[in-house]
């Protein structure tokens, strides 16, 4: 008797994806299409110290708790890799990645650059790393003045940090452009990195 075949979006050995790039080149419009596909993803919701922001959901966006309960969090091991990211701290719950990682969905990760150098530590570089970032400077500050959400020395600050980011592109697997107007194209560039990673000759298997 022929075994069924699985959906197509199942996998014996899920991929742990991880999202990064700098600040403003549009990692979260990203996330949150690849998230539509919820029968790929398994999305790890990061907990995050800061105030909830106008359109944001609880436990959609970020898992929102008070600075204390946060080093709480820290100091008994909740977390799976945690940093300070421009004064504000945010981890990855290690329940949820050890709970995603039984599962046959592949796991969708957001992190900044340094979370993603720690995730690539933790995993012994079997997670798939993918660097978001726009097409040049002129157009990150672009965005992030468009945003009308940070001072002048908070813009200069994000576009010098992204000076430094951009340097450490060589460690990332993949190199995303995520160009104005060209979400959907960014999406589906990621898209086919992943169902080609799942047909490599020696899958990424991760393991906690």
């Amino acid at each position: 008797m022929t075994e069924p075949c699985p959906p197509s979006h199942t996998h014996a050995h899920p991929l742990l994806v991880v999202i990064s790039g700098t600040s403003g080149a549009g990692k979260d419009s990203v996330v949150e299409r690849l998230r539509e596909d919820t029968g790929r993803f398994e999305f790890i919701v990061t907990v995050t110290s800061r105030g909830i922001r106008e359109g944001e959901r609880d436990g959609y966006d970020y898992i929102f708790v008070s600075e204390e309960r946060f080093q709480q969090m820290a100091a008994s091991g909740e977390f799976w890799e945690h940093a300070d990211v421009y004064g504000q701290n945010k981890g990855v719950p290690r329940r949820h990645v050890e709970q995603a990682l039984t599962g046959s969905k592949d796991i969708l990760m957001r992190v900044d650059v340094q979370g993603a150098e720690t995730v690539r530590r933790l995993t012994a570089d079997q997670a798939l790393t993918i660097f978001i970032d726009t097409h040049d400077e002129d157009e990150l500050e672009r965005r992030l003045r468009r945003r009308e959400s940070d001072s002048e020395v908070q813009i200069h600050k994000r576009l010098e940090v992204a000076r430094r980011e951009r340097e450490r592109i060589p460690e990332f697997d993949y190199l995303v452009i995520n160009r104005d107007g060209c979400l959907e194209e960014t999406v589906s560039a990621i898209r086919a990195i992943i169902a080609a990673e799942h047909h490599r000759a020696r899958p990424r298997r991760v393991s906690l």
